[in-house]
């Protein structure tokens, strides 16, 4: 919800409340609610960590935290929402109409939620290695999520709802009746067993009590004193379910969000989610009375409402975008910072400068020698390629060329934005390949080696991305990326993050014989059995996992590493590791015990 942040403790027990939630045995999205229910699950342990910790920059946390938080808040009572109404949907009481705007929900959480979780400010707070995993682990599942759901108009997700129609109709009523009450006694069952063991999430498995408010009644949110406000179900959109901040319009009367409504039509839905009946045309009137009702809410129950919701309309947007063009060195300077400013806010903002055209414009600027200007250009596409669709936007535009020159060539922090930008696009596997053609590797390396904390971890992160793909890992190698790692690895001024950072990238390049070869050359050995040592956690895991890889044919380099200090950790660890990190070590000792011999 707009400008409200409640606290963790109220957000562990919103997560409880939606980890309680009963799923309908017959229920269409029974997956779809047991997925959200598990991601959303995982979380439970960032929170408590964020509850214990003391935000090590009080004054950084009042501006990057709350944007992440508010928006973590926001998806987390909307996926409780969703998931009071998903869970009782049967298809044989409703349209095909009304399961695909259930979907397009569950699709817009997923994305939101992703969102979230991609901008959490681990530097802010003491989070350990295993929790950050976790977080990793349910962004991973959101965007196959998000992949899963793809277009909401495709003829397999068509077909799959027919499918569960036709199943529907043929369950009969007192069938239904068993299968509640054994899904019932199954369940208080399974909870029974599964809180018996330790290495289970309680929260994951309580159930839920059946007098929960229905949605169409009222939803409640928690604020920070843990007292409830009841918003008007009229004030939520009917496809996200949050408040609205910019409500249209459409021709059948009904009001929606602007930019959900607005994705509704570009996955080609000609129907109005709530009545199902078909759109005349797809004009989006503002609706301002109702504009008017939410702000005048928001403003007595001191809720925070962005100005006019959209902060602007799309003519003032395009204004803004005309006078980056503008001959006038100041006029360009203040039209780029202005929208800098606005695609900083919100997805809906960066949503309206691309389709406004800005994006070609903001290239063109890369070039600009007004050091001002190229800084707010380049920091402008990191910003919109948060939002996926941009992506293909900002490459499209040929963009990376002069991203790559502000890499090189631009202030420190331009250079740092441009790697930002660079790992952005990076997401999308078929970008690796041309940002990794583009000679932005050796200026990444370089940023690795010479830049701020700040440069060097999103250069690191960005070359992580990239190394991903098979074809990247020689251009990184040659570039000189082996010895900038492994003096991280040894330089005790080095930030613990960047220490980790370094491990996970040379754990992906230990597949490469040419890293390999500079790895030795870079005598890495000491400082991996140094971590193997007296590192934790991931570490460790990691080091194990390079000195397997470099050590596996080589005789010489497993008396060696014997001899510095290896197998007491790696017993250790094979012991205690994760799964992946006994696996390493077991293999390790085992070459280590015929190499003795």
């Amino acid at each position: 919800m707009a400008g409200v942040i409640i606290s963790p403790a109220s957000l562990l027990k919103l997560i409880a409340e939606i980890s309680e939630i009963p799923l309908n045995a017959g229920g269409v999205f029974k997956k779809d609610c047991t997925d959200l229910t598990r991601r959303v699950s995982l979380l439970s342990h960032l929170v408590e960590e964020i509850r214990e910790s003391t935000p090590m920059d009080s004054a950084a946390s009042s501006s990057s935290e709350n944007d992440w938080w508010s928006d973590l808040v926001v998806a987390l009572q909307a996926s409780k929402r969703l998931l009071s109404s998903a869970s009782r949907f049967l298809a044989r009481d409703s349209s095909d109409g009304a399961a695909k705007r259930i979907s397009f929900q569950f699709q817009c959480i997923t994305w939101k939620l992703e969102k979230a979780l991609r901008n959490v400010p681990y530097d802010l707070y003491d989070i350990s290695d295993e929790v950050r995993e976790q977080v990793e682990l349910a962004r991973a599942q959101l965007r196959r999520a998000m992949q899963r759901y793809g277009s909401l108009n495709s003829n397999k997700f068509s077909s799959a709802l027919s499918e569960l129609m036709e199943r529907d109709v043929k369950i009969k009523a007192e069938e239904e009746k068993v299968e509640s009450v054994s899904e019932t006694l199954h369940f208080v069952e399974e909870k029974k067993q599964l809180t018996k063991s330790p290495s289970i999430s309680l929260a994951f498995y309580l159930s839920k009590d059946a007098d929960s408010e229905r949605l169409d009644k009222m939803v409640t949110k928690n604020t920070d004193d843990s007292s409830k406000l009841t918003v008007p179900v009229d004030f939520l959109c009917p496809v996200s379910l949050e408040l609205m901040k910019d409500p249209v319009i459409v021709s059948t009367g009904q009001t929606y969000e602007r930019a959900y409504i607005q994705r509704w039509i570009d996955c080609g839905n000609l129907t109005c989610p709530k009545t199902q009946q078909k759109l005349q045309n797809f004009t989006l009137t503002p609706n301002y009375v109702l504009r008017s009702l939410i702000a005048r809410w928001c403003t007595e129950h001191n809720i925070e409402q962005p100005a006019n919701g959209r902060c602007g309309d799309m003519s003032a947007i395009r204004a803004l975008v005309r006078s980056l063009s503008n001959r006038s060195i100041e006029e360009r300077r203040s039209a780029v910072s202005e929208i800098r400013a606005m695609s900083k806010r919100s997805t809906d903002n960066r949503i309206m400068i691309a389709e406004a055209g800005a994006i070609p414009v903001l290239v063109n600027l890369l070039t600009s020698e007004d050091v001002a200007t190229q800084e707010n250009a380049i920091t402008c596409l990191l910003n919109l390629s948060i939002y996926d669709n941009n992506k293909e936007l900002v490459m499209f535009a040929g963009a990376v060329t002069s991203i790559v020159q502000v890499l090189r060539a631009g202030t420190m922090e331009a250079r740092e934005n441009a790697a930002a930008t660079l790992f952005s696009l990076s997401l999308a596997d078929e970008n690796k390949i041309i940002i990794g053609g583009s000679g932005a590797i050796p200026a990444l390396v370089d940023l690795l080696e010479n830049g701020t904390p700040r440069g060097k971890k999103d250069a690191a992160t960005a070359l992580f991305n990239l190394c991903i793909y098979q074809g990247n890992k020689g251009r990184a190698v040659r570039a000189g990326i082996v010895p900038a790692l492994v003096k991280m690895l040894s330089d005790s001024s080095s930030h613990r993050m960047m220490v980790d950072e370094a491990l996970t990238i040379l754990s992906v390049l230990s597949s490469n014989l040419d890293a390999k070869s500079a790895m030795v050359k870079a005598n890495t050995l000491p400082a991996l059995i140094g971590i193997l040592q007296t590192g934790q956690g991931r570490n460790r895991e990691n080091a194990a996992a390079i000195l397997l890889s470099l050590c596996k044919r080589d005789n010489e380099r497993l008396v060696l590493i014997g001899r510095l200090g290896a197998v007491v950790p790696l017993m250790d660890l094979s012991k205690n590791g994760t799964e992946r990190g006994q696996r390493k070590a077991v293999s390790l000792l085992e070459l280590l015990r015929k190499a003795c011999q």
